[in-house]
């Protein structure tokens, strides 16, 4: 199954369009898509706009490939769950977006293996046709290392649980 989710904050149509017309002129029944609030629907994947968490991680652990904007989110999943992750990104410039740091988060990303990056649609099209041959970066640990969490709590039980408003109040209050 190949799994495409635009995330849950704005439509990304280019994206879902691209997918849904190359699902359609090969003929896959095997696509699903998370389109989020669009009102684009699709002709050949089956979608959904939103779904719960856990239902969606299922879908996540389950698929093959990934296809998804360039939210981070989407790739650290595919990075922990070792799965090879198309990215597409929102274009602030077709006002699918508020500003550029997709197109940043692509080019930061664009080289790591498991990632495969998507200059444009047509690029996208022929990621989709080699879907079959990409493969994924050995998955990475979900959770912390523990030397990190260790210094982290002795961290937090140190500081001083005071906000700088409450401090500086204090030290009003002295005067």
């Amino acid at each position: 199954m190949i799994l495409v989710s635009v995330g849950t904050q704005l439509p990304f149509d280019r994206l879902i369009k691209t997918v849904d017309q190359w699902a359609l002129a090969r003929e896959r029944k095997d696509v699903v898509g998370q389109i989020g609030p669009t009102d684009y629907l699709p002709k050949a994947i089956d979608y959904f706009p939103f779904m719960e968490h856990d239902r969606f991680f299922a879908l996540q652990s389950k698929c093959r490939v990934m296809v998804s904007h360039a939210g981070m989110g989407s790739i650290i999943t595919a990075l922990e769950l070792g799965k090879p992750l198309i990215i597409l990104a929102r274009d602030h410039l077709r006002h699918e977006h508020r500003n550029a740091h997709q197109s940043d988060t692509l080019r930061q990303f664009a080289n790591l293996a498991g990632i495969y990056a998507a200059r444009d649609e047509t690029h996208l099209l022929e990621l989709l046709d080699s879907h079959e041959t990409l493969t994924a970066r050995p998955s990475i640990d979900a959770s912390a290392p523990r030397e990190f969490v260790d210094r982290l709590a002795e961290y937090v039980q140190n500081t001083p649980h005071r906000s700088r408003r409450a401090r500086l109040m204090a030290k009003l209050r002295r005067r």
